[in-house]
C-alpha cells in the first residue's frame, strides 16, 4: 500500500497545500496575479479572494484551538461572514495566508499528536492528531476549490490524495454523522454498495475503497470487490468526486452498474 502520513506529514501538507495555492493566486492570470473576484463555483456565493479568507481564518482558528487546548470551540465567525472580502488584493491575501499556514504547522508540532482539545466530532479523537490530517485535506480541497475555478489544472500527490479518500471516509462513517444528517439513514438497504478504483496508481497503492450500505451504518473499506455501482477514473477524480467537485456525469470518470445509487449516496454524504 502506498505510505501513510504521519502527524509530522500531515504538518507539512498544510503549509506546502497552502503555498501551492498561493502560487496559484500569485501566477495565475499574469504578473499582477489571478484576479480575486473569480466566482468559485463549487463554493457558491464564494469568489476566490473570499475562499481564500475563509481557508486563513480557518487554519487561525484551528491554530487558537490547539495553542489553547480549548475545551470548547471559540467563535468562527471570521470563516463565516465572508462579506467583507469581497474584493480582495493578492499582494494582501499572499503574506496573510503563508503567516497563518506557518503558524497553525508550528503550534501543531509544539503540543504534538497526543495534545488533547475540542474536536467538533465526538469519536474522531479530540487531540491535535484530528486537527492536524482535517487541516491539512481542508487545504488540499479549497486549494482544488480555486484552481478549478481559475480554470487551472488541479493535481495532488498520490499519498496525499489516498489520505484524503480515506478520511473523508472514516469521517463519512462515523455513527454519530446520523445524529447531524437524520436522512443519512435513507441511505441503508439490502444490495446498495459502492466500488471505487483508482485507474492511475501500481497495485501497491491499493488504492480502491467499497462503501458497504447494506448494514446497520455505514462502513467501508479498502477492497477490490464486485459492488451494485463502481467508479472508475484517475485518483484525483474520485478525490474531487467524494467532496463533490467532481461531477459523476465527467468524461473522466466510468460509471459501471447503478449510477442512480451513486448519486443518491452523493447526495446524501455531502459534507465538508
Amino acid at each position: 500500500m502506498t505510505r501513510q502520513l504521519s502527524y509530522d506529514d500531515h504538518c507539512t501538507e498544510i503549509i506546502r497545500q497552502t503555498d501551492l495555492l498561493r502560487t496559484l493566486i500569485n501566477d495565475a492570470g499574469g504578473a499582477e496575479g489571478v484576479d480575486l473576484t473569480t466566482p468559485v463555483p463549487s463554493c457558491p456565493g464564494w469568489n476566490v479572494g473570499q475562499l481564500v479568507r475563509h481557508l486563513g481564518g480557518a487554519q487561525r482558528w484551528t491554530e487558537e484551538i490547539v495553542r489553547n487546548r480549548a475545551p470548547e470551540p471559540p467563535p468562527d465567525d471570521q470563516v463565516r461572514d465572508l462579506s467583507a472580502y469581497a474584493d480582495e488584493d493578492p499582494a494582501v491575501v499572499d503574506p496573510w495566508l503563508a503567516e497563518g499556514a506557518a503558524q497553525l504547522a508550528d503550534t501543531l508540532r509544539a503540543a504534538g499528536p497526543d495534545a488533547q482539545l475540542w474536536s467538533p466530532i465526538a469519536g474522531s479523537g479530540g487531540t491535535a492528531r484530528f486537527f492536524a490530517r482535517r487541516m491539512a485535506h481542508e487545504t488540499v480541497i479549497h486549494r482544488a476549490d480555486a484552481t478549478l475555478a481559475v480554470g487551472a489544472d488541479f493535481t495532488v500527490d498520490e499519498d496525499v490524495a489516498i489520505d484524503a479518500v480515506d478520511e473523508w471516509m472514516e469521517l463519512g462513517s462515523l455513527p454519530q454523522m446520523f445524529d447531524f444528517y437524520p436522512g443519512r439513514r435513507e441511505l441503508l438497504g439490502p444490495n446498495r454498495t459502492l466500488h471505487f478504483h483508482a485507474t492511475d496508481t501500481p497495485p501497491e497503492a491499493a488504492a480502491e475503497w467499497l462503501v458497504d450500505l447494506t448494514g446497520d451504518a455505514i462502513a467501508w473499506r479498502r477492497a477490490h470487490e464486485k459492488a451494485t455501482v463502481a467508479v472508475r477514473g484517475p485518483l484525483t477524480d474520485l478525490l474531487l468526486l467524494v467532496y463533490r467537485r467532481r461531477s459523476p456525469a465527467s468524461a473522466r470518470l466510468e460509471i459501471l452498474g447503478d449510477a442512480s445509487l451513486l448519486r443518491f449516496w452523493l447526495d446524501r454524504v455531502s459534507f465538508g
